[in-house]
């Protein structure tokens, strides 16, 4: 599998599809779409003299408004990657100027796209004693990956479609509505370790990207932050601050995000000559983390210093400290993982492991529209690097 930073380089366009209206010579790979005979002029002052037909504003009041031919107008709307960048903004400018709105259903004809991915969430339900089970959403962690996604999406016109995969019905669901055309590609967020949605989707030859290494090995794309990295950061940290009684919180070791930050840092521990770090798994919940903690406090007789693998649990193990009497970080040091808004927004402030997942969302995004462009488009990873924030829980 090939690791990737950047992308791979944008794909050639795809010749137009019969009764496309227009027909344009395709440039050499890799050179933005620049007609030779314009450049973009100085969008029109009055807008409904561009609209001469009186009717709904067309492609060619948007091409006469922005000073590009009616196929450049066409390329831009239907998300062609090689347009240059200042004339995609003229031409979006003359969109906005002259009101024009897209016909999905013609350019769907076109293109033989939706312009809709589906968002699947894997792993938020949340099961309680009584047997019932909840949505859970209160992880900023959701928020914040859609928000990248969105970065990635809205610029290209493509709309994202929630949808849960908790069952086996909700899997087929998901697979139904990419085999009949309801979405081009899926963005798979997923928590559960068993989840067996990467390999359907595989199987059934659907463009899709995963936040974070499957559990299982799938030829499937994948972004992540290097874990193992993280957690050796973490305790560096501890370390370097002076602390020897260092505890950790880890999430399910079968997820492999948790097991490699806890590697990572009880590896980094043993470097600097502490071989045995007590742990505790959560479930990346606030309220594991709290159950943790006090399961910690009652099997170790000192504690100086707390590394959880994530900060919703760091957050719950800080109000258990504080239930027993011990301040942060005069008694305890906490770290936790996300650099999360909680995190960053609590008193003290939370000192974090950041993982950029806005960012990675964001190229998660990328790889899939570059994919639904490219089919045979090679699978890839892009592993992002973490850094440590430093705030006043240590």
């Amino acid at each position: 599998m090939g690791q990737d930073r950047h992308g791979a380089a944008p794909p050639a366009d795809e010749p137009p599809h019969a009764g496309a209206a227009t027909l344009e010579a395709t440039p050499p790979q890799g050179t933005p779409v620049v007609p030779a005979d314009e450049q973009p002029g100085a969008l029109l002052d009055d807008a409904s003299a561009a609209n001469r037909s009186g009717g709904a504003p067309t492609l060619e009041d948007v091409a006469r408004v922005a000073g590009v031919s009616r196929a450049t107008v066409s390329r831009v709307v239907n998300g062609k990657r090689r347009v240059a960048p200042e004339i995609q903004e003229v031409v979006r400018a003359a969109i906005a100027t002259v009101g024009y709105v897209p016909n999905l259903a013609a350019r769907s004809l076109v293109t033989r796209r939706t312009g809709a991915v589906i968002v699947v969430v894997s792993g938020a339900e949340e099961a309680h004693a009584d047997g019932s089970t909840t949505i859970d959403f209160a992880d900023p962690f959701f928020g914040r990956v859609v928000g990248g996604m969105l970065r990635a999406l809205r610029p290209r016109d493509v709309d994202p479609v929630l949808m849960l995969a908790e069952t086996e019905a909700d899997r087929q669901r998901v697979i139904s509505a990419l085999s009949n055309g309801n979405a081009d590609g899926a963005l798979l967020v997923s928590t559960h370790s068993e989840d067996p949605l990467p390999e359907l989707l595989v199987r059934a030859g659907m463009p899709a990207v995963q936040f974070a290494r499957p559990a299982q090995q799938v030829p499937m794309s994948y972004v992540d932050v290097a874990n193992r990295d993280g957690g050796a950061l973490a305790a560096a940290h501890l370390v370097d601050r002076g602390r020897r009684h260092v505890v950790a919180i880890s999430g399910p070791l079968d997820v492999p995000a948790a097991r490699d930050r806890l590697s990572g840092f009880q590896d980094e521990m043993a470097r600097r000559g502490h071989p045995w770090v007590p742990t505790v798994n959560g479930n990346f919940t606030y309220a594991s983390g709290v159950s943790a903690m006090q399961d910690l406090l009652q099997q170790e007789a000192k504690i100086d210093a707390v590394f959880a693998s994530n900060d919703l649990m760091a957050l719950g193990a800080i109000e258990a400290l504080h239930d027993h009497g011990l301040r942060v970080p005069q008694d305890v040091s906490v770290v936790g993982f996300d650099d999360s808004s909680v995190g960053a927004l609590s008193r003290p402030g939370l000192t974090s492991v950041r993982q950029p997942i806005e960012e990675m969302a964001s190229e998660m995004a990328r790889i899939l529209l570059d994919t639904i462009a490219d089919p045979d488009r090679r699978v890839t990873s892009v592993i992002f690097e973490p850094t440590i924030v430093v705030r006043g829980t240590s």
